[in-house]
């Protein structure tokens, strides 16, 4: 049974605007059940987790930087395909020494970024470095992806 506030009939204008929020209020309540409580993680149950990842761009670069926290620098693949840089890898599930895990939120498994870079770069002097759980690509551009300086005569 739901109880239902009396609504006097000046405010049928604003009954509308309480009905959405009605309805938002029901689907909060839906997504804070304890069976649904994971379903933001199990919908990437087929997918994998994906790590945020930034693309900067200045004159001389482009720079992908990846946060990766609690991976080991030997689990992390990087590859450029046509313009296409990936990013892959697998972060382990920690041994816990017969400990029963109560909780778990950090995503465990393997993941696959890719994303098109916005030029050309030289792939023979792309380089990487990965320090306190952050990985940074540098992809130097191509030299006739660089800007030219171009004197009037």
């Amino acid at each position: 049974m739901n109880l239902i506030r009396y609504q006097s009939p000046d405010s049928a204008p604003w009954m509308a605007l309480d009905r959405w929020s009605n309805l938002r209020d029901e689907l909060n309540s839906l997504f804070d059940m304890p069976s649904w409580s994971n379903f933001g993680r199990t919908g990437q149950l087929f997918t994998g987790w994906s790590p945020a990842l930034d693309l900067c761009e200045s004159g001389e670069n482009v720079v992908a930087v990846v946060e990766l926290p609690g991976m080991r620098k030997e689990d992390i693949d990087i590859s450029l395909h046509d313009g296409t840089l990936t990013i892959s890898g697998e972060r382990k599930h920690e041994n816990t020494n017969g400990e029963t895990t109560q909780r778990t939120e950090r995503y465990v498994g393997t993941f696959r970024r890719s994303i098109a870079l916005p030029t050309r770069v030289d792939p023979t002097k792309v380089s990487a470095t990965y320090e306190d759980g952050i990985l940074k690509v540098t992809l130097p551009k191509a030299e006739e992806a660089k800007p030219k300086q171009i004197q009037v005569s």
